[in-house]
């Protein structure tokens, strides 16, 4: 923890989304003296603070003591990086919390699957009897959690809380997986890496995929590791059984779990190790893996009518995610397999995909700004506008025991309000199925 005064000092929050706010709150209660900018022109809030829509003003923020910017808001910025220019330090909230925490904290962040191993984390501490807050990029920001009297806090953290973050000291740290996600505001893969690599730095203990280079720190060695390859060292995978393994042991069998598909079991493994380094007694790490049942809109089975499997997928929002799900899925169908995908591509490379499509998917239904890009790597691929439309078309395609997977490989945002909406959506079409069936 970093000795921080905040008292009288000029603060100026860039963004007024529920972090903003969050960050607008803690400072005021720092004694410092806030005001707040957001893009935005019209803004309805009750702030008892000044407050600046519109263009960020260059002049207010260079003469700030400190700008707490939000995730959602890139230090690309002509108006930020005017004021970083002229010396005034920009940070996040994230940055914030590890000046004034004094709790363990164990971090995740990884492209994909980091709700879930952060979700599993937290089950398997309270599994253990332990206090646990859980907050970051899901839930609660991470600055209500301070003052809270507990055991552990766990937090997951995106490339943009951690492009803005330095003094967090992690007792055990994961980057989960690297793929190809937020180009479009990092500018490269290599950079995109490296923000995300920030999260080992100070911390503990290293919880890292033995089969992703990428997520493998450099200059210094891994606590625990985690695949599906064999390995008698970590956590790892066997075929064979079907089981988990500890330093080559059987650890648990995948069918006491309630968690389904390969990317699952890897998310179940970086978790039980993120626990094992911070102390959660065994008995609550494995309890934790077989009583959690995953998290709406990832691989979320939502209906089996008619022995139609029809799994919601819609938070896979990048190349990386779509390419788990299939893989997770394709071995243990015992059917065909529908894949409904596309959306807001991000500037993502989808050529990745092409393999599996063509092996694994039996159609391919697409849609949205980048649906023609993914339809373009499978023949007879088909086309639609609509969310409902695909639906439509998987219910007329498929017969029983197969499934279909909407997983989009692209953000939501070109044709519904985020991924949620896209997934309720989803599960709204899917159950008029069975009530048009019912009334014809």
């Amino acid at each position: 923890m970093v000795t921080v005064n905040l008292a009288d000092k000029n603060v100026v929050v860039v963004g007024m989304g529920l972090t903003g706010l969050s960050c607008v709150q803690f400072l005021l209660a720092q004694g410092a003296n806030v005001s707040a900018m957001d893009s935005r022109s019209e803004l309805s809030l009750s702030l008892d603070i000044p407050l600046y829509l519109g263009a960020l003003d260059e002049s207010r923020l260079s003469h700030a003591d400190l700008i707490i910017v939000s995730p959602g808001v890139s230090l690309q910025t002509p108006a930020l990086q005017y004021a970083i220019a002229a010396g005034v330090s920009v940070i996040g909230d994230i940055e914030l919390f590890a000046r004034f925490n004094t709790l363990p904290v164990i971090a995740i962040t990884g492209s994909n699957g980091k709700s879930t191993v952060t979700q599993l984390v937290v089950e398997m501490c309270k599994a253990a009897g332990m206090r646990v807050l859980m907050g970051g990029n899901i839930g609660v920001p991470a600055l209500d959690l301070l003052n809270i009297s507990a055991d552990i806090v766990v937090l997951e953290l995106s490339s943009f809380q951690l492009e803005t973050t330095q003094s967090l000291h992690a007792l055990a740290a994961t980057v989960l997986n690297i793929c190809d996600d937020h180009l479009d505001r990092h500018g490269s893969l290599e950079n995109y890496q490296n923000i995300k690599h920030r999260i080992y730095k100070q911390a503990t203990y290293v919880v890292a995929s033995r089969d992703d280079l990428a997520t493998q720190p450099k200059g210094r060695a891994i606590d625990i590791s985690f695949g599906l390859s064999t390995s008698q060292s970590g956590f790892s995978w066997d075929k064979v059984s079907a089981s988990l393994h500890y330093e080559g042991k059987h650890w648990l069998s995948s069918t006491e779990c309630l968690l389904v598909g390969a990317h699952n079991m890897l998310n179940i493994q970086a978790a039980a190790a993120l626990a094992m380094l911070a102390g959660v007694h065994i008995h609550g790490i494995k309890q934790g893996a077989r009583l959690f049942p995953g998290l709406a809109h990832r691989c979320q089975t939502i209906s089996l009518h008619k022995q139609v499997r029809w799994i919601n997928d819609s938070k896979a929002t990048n190349v990386g995610a779509t390419l788990a799900a299939i893989e997770g899925l394709a071995d243990t169908c015992t059917g065909r397999l529908v894949l409904i995908a596309g959306g807001q591509g991000k500037g993502a490379d989808f050529s990745p995909l092409s393999l599996l499509l063509n092996e694994k998917i039996d159609l391919l239904i697409t849609l949205g700004k980048d649906g023609d890009k993914i339809a373009a790597l499978k023949a007879n691929s088909s086309q639609v506008s609509s969310l409902e439309d695909a639906v439509k078309l998987a219910a007329g395609y498929v017969q029983p025991n197969d499934t279909v997977l909407l997983s989009p490989a692209c953000a939501s945002l070109d044709m519904f309000h985020n991924y949620q909406h896209r997934g309720e959506c989803f599960i709204q079409a899917v159950q008029q199925l069975a009530v048009q069936e019912c009334s014809a």
